[in-house]
């Protein structure tokens, strides 16, 4: 992307943030696009959303994951719904929205996961029929195999490898991606020459980023560009509670006295990786 295109975007000139050079398929349409997604940014639905921002710096992560406003985009576990406020609306009047997750255990009455979560964000949108799917890995509909431009996984890869997950959701993605999709990761990430038994054995939230290439590559990707558009060196990243020690969980609660320490150090240190299919 070049420069100009980065100007553009007022968020990341506020934030200060230094971005690594974002591949070619960023380069499209993101001058037309960056206004757009500004507009969405500014959304009074993200009032409570917009602190975080200087965290996850979301117009600049999503333009180097070359996420554009026609495509249609699928996002893993969107949990309390942070990102899927911006994609959904970013892309729901000329794309599609798509959320997915692992299987979760389904009430004993009434609708499940897929139904209710799809059903809630289309509401808040006001989204027309169809532009607003969910399912549960495992049960992809077969006419959105090869439709998704990108999948996006945020802070979700530490969980999935606890689980023994990470197969099955990315031979999903895989299968929903054209032929020339990718796949979008922010992880919080582990300090160099971390070990594996102390970061891999034992759940801290955070992973090597060497493990979550690896993991990639395993499922037939190859890895096409990162960007430390998510680092935040202030984080050692060896906490004893671990990711949730810092902000937004908070995890020893009010009473710790280094509690500002942890305000101050702001949200992890995270990689921001982009996948292809490697075949």
């Amino acid at each position: 992307m070049n420069r100009l295109a980065f100007a553009s975007l007022a968020v990341l000139a506020a934030a200060g943030a230094t971005l690594a050079t974002a591949p070619a398929v960023a380069d499209t349409h993101m001058e037309a696009s960056a206004p757009e997604l500004e507009r969405v940014l500014a959304d009074s639905r993200r009032d409570g959303d917009r602190a975080r921002d200087q965290y996850r710096n979301p117009a600049g992560t999503l333009a180097f994951f070359g996420v554009e406003p026609d495509m249609t985009i699928a996002e893993f576990a969107p949990g309390g719904g942070w990102y899927t406020r911006v994609l959904a609306p970013y892309v729901m009047e000329q794309g599609r929205y798509v959320a997915f997750n692992t299987p979760a255990r389904q009430p004993a009455e009434g609708e499940g996961w897929a139904d209710t979560f799809a059903a809630r964000t289309a509401q808040m949108l006001g989204a027309p029929e169809g532009k607003i799917n969910a399912f549960e890995v495992g049960e992809m509909p077969e006419d959105m195999a090869g439709t998704v431009d990108r999948v996006l996984i945020f802070r979700s890869m530490h969980g999935l490898n606890a689980a023994d997950m990470a197969d099955s959701v990315l031979k999903t993605a895989r299968r929903m991606l054209k032929d020339d999709g990718m796949v979008g990761v922010v992880q919080h990430r582990a300090p160099d020459g971390a070990s594996y038994d102390d970061y891999g054995a034992r759940q801290r939230g955070y992973m090597r980023e060497a493990d979550v290439v690896n993991i990639f590559e395993a499922a037939g990707f190859e890895l096409v560009e990162k960007s430390e558009i998510n680092a935040n060196p202030k984080d050692p990243a060896d906490w004893e509670r671990g990711v949730w020690t810092l902000p937004p969980t908070l995890a020893t609660g009010e009473g710790d006295p280094k509690r500002s320490e942890y305000l101050e150090i702001g949200e992890s240190d995270r990689m921001t990786l982009l996948f292809k299919k490697a075949y």
